[in-house]
Parts: C-alpha cells; structure tokens; sequence
C-alpha cells in the first residue's frame, strides 16, 4: 500500500494549474484564485490621518496637563485644513487628514471646551493617534500574492490598493457521473436492495465549495458501453471526472475496464482508514486529457478520501499554492483503545471544554458521525488514544472550505 503522504506527492506531481486566466471586477473576484501577485497603487493611508475625534495640537505647546488652548480650526474626513497656527488646537474627526504643525491628536475624552477654547488635560506625545502615511501599505508594496482563494479581506485590501480588477485562473470544470443500478435519488421510491445516492450530492456540495464549476452526468448503467460512454462525455469539456464506486475487480465493475479502454489507470490502495482504495489516471480527448479520480462508494469513505487526499489536488489544478490543511494539537477527552495499522481519520469534535471528542461508531457507513463531528483526528498506525493524549486535529472549517 502506498503511504498517505506518498499518494499526496503523486497527485500533486501530476497537478497542472489550468492556463486560462481571466480579469474579473472586485465584485466578481470573491473565491477564485489570483493568478498574479499584486502591488498597491497607493499609499494607504495615503496622508497622515487621525485615529480620533479629539483635537489636533502641537506637543511643544502643552507643557503641562491642563493647558488651555484656543480652538484655531474645525477639520472632518476628507476636508484638509490649513496649517496649525502656533499655540492653537484644530478640532478634528476620525480620518481627517491632520494639518502641517500639528503632531499629535488627544482624544476628545481627554479635553474639556469652555469659552477660550480647549483644555488639553492629558500631556500628549509626538505622533499619539496619528495614522502616518503609508503604513498599512506603501506604494508598490506587494499586498496579495498569487496563488490565494480570494476571501473577503483580499478583495477589500485590493480595493484599499486601489485596484479595480484582478486577475484569476478560470474556474475548474469537473465532470461526475456515478455508477450502480442500485443507486436512487432522493424523493423516489426505494426498491428492495437499493440504497440512495448520498454520494452525488456530497461531492457536488465539495467541489462548488471549493469553487469549481461542475457539470453533473447522473447516474449511469452499470455496463460496460455506458460507462465508456460516459467517460467520453465528461472528458471532452472537463479538466477532471470524479466518480465514486465501480472501481472494484467484480463483474458489475466496469469502471476500470472502461478507463482503461479510454485512457489510463492507476488503482492504488492507500493506507488510510476509512478509504484505501483510490483510482487515478487520466482520459484521452481530443487535443489532450482529462485527470480521473475515482473514489470508493462506502459514503465517509468517499468523504475522508475526498478530504485528506482530492481536495489538495483539486486545488493544486486550481493555481493555489498553499494546499496543506493546518494540523491541530489538541487533548482527546476519549479513549480509542481500537487503533489500525493504518493512518486513521476518526471523526470528532471540540467540546465546551476545548477537547476532543470522538465519536464511538466509525464505520465507513456511519454518516451521521460527520455530522456529528467537526472535525477529523488524525491518528497514526497502531496508537492508542487515552484521555489526556495529544491528538492532531483537523477541522471541517479548513477541510470543506
């Protein structure tokens, strides 16, 4: 069997970002990845600035607390006064740009107004409550690198900077079919021996989430024909095709007869639990390929698959360049006294007191465990968890995201 970091390398040695990169406004911009690494058009903020209501001075002229100094000008955002005259205060707001003499703003909490002007009751230092120009970022700064899934924060430090579009890869195109003649979907009625397809709908929810436009074959006849036909569809306008089962040696298995009529295939049993079984390849189009995963169908197989190993390389096709989830350490508030000889991905979650939990049923089939849990506890070949052990964590907030 393969290691799991082996099998990561493998796919993220194949990975090829797509080409295509495309302009799209701020608006449009949000969830796909940069193509290029980004410079400030400005300084920002782009002059000195208050950080306070209050009153802007001169510290050489407050000797003391208490100094009372008449009120020379009145200074909101976006409104630039005129020099500090000497000996005088400018009442200013919060973003108003701070006027030549002045170097320092006290806080309005600090003063008291009377009839001769302001009392200062605070002795101010050189530079207090001052934004200074450019120190969020200067000029021609690099402030987003390439390689990142735009969040909320990117496209608002972009427009910060000035920039009006950015440029991102286009999106992925993913193909997924499925195979069984067991398989019903949801709202029909279940015959005697069939099971409903749970596994179409996580793995659309999964690449959407991840930003990936998908193109959705349904199910397909578990023959040999229609599985070959059904990879050539999904190849010819798809950069992947992900399925899930049929990827077995038995009769009704024809999944990988079928990609290795149509391109080729590698089946590798992986040692991780839940999961093992993982086929990768490719199929042959015109003018070139599309990569091929096919996933088990046992449902958090298909899942914790997915998770630990697909979605690096989905995002790896996607440009992005960080593609790692970040690994927790956390105390278990279980024992799992059961461990495998393999990597295990036990399903779990933080409590109120900030432990771990794992749930009691992990079989392959238990899907209510992931929702139950929040995450996944990677645990290493035949180790015992007791209560009070260091675990490693992953959260589902990475993972599905």
């Amino acid at each position: 069997m393969l290691s799991l970091e082996e099998a990561i390398e493998r796919l993220l040695a194949a990975a090829q970002t797509v080409e295509e990169i495309r302009s799209l406004p701020l608006t449009a911009a949000a969830g796909r990845v940069l193509a290029g690494d980004q410079f400030a058009t400005v300084d920002s903020p782009p002059l000195d600035n208050s950080a306070m209501d209050g009153y802007a001075v001169c510290c050489a002229d407050i000797a003391a607390a208490g100094v009372c100094l008449p009120v020379s000008q009145r200074i909101a955002a976006g409104q630039p006064g005129t020099p500090l005259q000497p000996g005088t205060a400018a009442r200013i707001f919060t973003g108003a740009p701070v006027p030549a003499g002045a170097d320092a703003v006290v806080m309005q909490e600090l003063c008291l107004t009377n009839a001769e002007g302001v009392v200062i009751n605070h002795l101010p230092k050189p530079l207090e409550n001052i934004r200074r120009t450019g120190e969020d970022m200067a000029l021609g700064a690099r402030i987003l690198p390439a390689g990142i899934r735009l969040r909320a924060q990117d496209i608002a430090l972009a427009a910060a900077a000035g920039l009006a579009e950015l440029p991102v890869y286009r999106r992925l195109r993913v193909g997924i079919f499925f195979t069984g003649d067991e398989l019903v979907q949801p709202g029909e009625a279940l015959p005697p021996g069939a099971i409903y397809n749970s596994n179409r709908y996580a793995l659309r929810a999964l690449l959407e989430g991840l930003g990936c436009e998908v193109r959705d074959l349904g199910t397909v006849p578990d023959n040999l024909a229609a599985t070959r036909d059904a990879l050539r569809r999904a190849a010819a306008d798809n950069d992947l095709v992900v399925t899930s089962g049929g990827v077995s040696v038995g009769e009704e298995d024809h999944v990988k007869p079928a990609l290795e009529a149509e391109g080729r295939l590698d089946m590798w049993k992986i040692a991780i639990k839940p999961g093992k079984p993982l086929a990768f390849g490719e199929i042959r189009r015109a003018g070139g390929k599309a990569w091929f995963i096919g996933l088990p169908g046992n449902p958090v197989s298909a899942l914790v698959t997915f998770l630990i190993i697909v979605r690096p390389f989905v995002l790896r096709l996607q440009g992005v360049n960080q593609v790692r989830p970040q690994v927790f350490t956390l105390i278990s508030d279980s024992d799992w006294l059961r461990p495998d000889s393999r990597v295990e991905f036990l399903r779990a979650r933080v409590n109120a007191g900030g432990k771990v939990e794992i749930y009691p049923h992990q079989g392959a089939g238990v899907l209510t465990s992931m929702c139950w849990g929040d995450g996944l506890v990677m645990n290493r070949p035949a180790l015992a968890i007791n209560k009070g052990d260091s675990v490693a964590y992953l959260t589902f907030a990475e993972l599905l995201s």
